[in-house]
């Protein structure tokens, strides 16, 4: 009795994009799904640079800002957390029951370091211009990882260089062989979420 040959593993790279994120998922170079994905549906998608630099003071003659509490801005940081985090959850479940073939991992952009406390990524000027973008990828990374799947962290300046590494062929071609061979959109961050996804599919030297 032959035994059925399971489809290979597929490797999903992620573009997060202000509360919204694109995701490329590839098995062995081929492409089979594209999407983007709602985080927080509606809420408001930078709470700690804009609503918590509001709280401290921060870009208050700007249009748009209004004075709210530090405790406010806490609280909103928070509920914003928690709806990434059921939206990243629901997002990839749906992935998963789209793609005909199992997936394996993800391939995440790599976070800086970050205070440890809301309050003091809001109040560090550094910190609240990327916690938000750090706080919608650490939601991805904790839905991929309930559901079994690795997580890759891939450096956004070297990862094209990852992916072409080995690959045995022009990385630009295959690039652009995708974006025909699934249509319009196939912009830059469709690219780098095909290229990650490359770079982390690929055996680890």
């Amino acid at each position: 009795m032959t035994r059925a040959r399971r489809p290979p593993a597929a490797t999903v790279g992620v573009v997060e994009h202000g509360n919204s994120a694109v995701l490329v998922t590839l098995a062995r170079g081929e492409l089979l799904d594209r999407r983007r994905i709602d985080l927080t549906h509606g809420l408001p998608t930078h709470p700690h640079h804009h609503e918590g630099s509001w709280a401290v003071g921060r870009y208050l003659g700007t249009p748009g800002a209004r004075r709210i509490s530090l405790a406010d801005a806490v609280k909103l940081v928070e509920r914003v957390r928690a709806a990434a985090a059921r939206g990243a959850r629901e997002g990839l479940d749906a992935l998963a029951a789209a793609v005909p073939a199992p997936i394996a991992g993800v391939a995440i952009r790599v976070c800086p370091e970050l205070p440890p406390t809301v309050e003091e990524r809001i109040a560090d000027n550094r910190a609240q211009t990327f916690a938000d973008t750090v706080m919608y990828r650490q939601a991805l990374a904790a839905a991929a990882e309930a559901r079994g799947w690795s997580v890759r962290w891939y450096d956004r300046e070297r990862v094209f260089h990852d992916a072409a590494t080995g690959l045995g062929r022009d990385l630009d071609e295959l690039l652009a062989a995708m974006g025909r061979s699934i249509g319009p959109p196939w912009r830059a961050e469709h690219k780098l979420a095909a290229a990650a996804a490359l770079a982390a599919g690929a055996p680890r030297r």
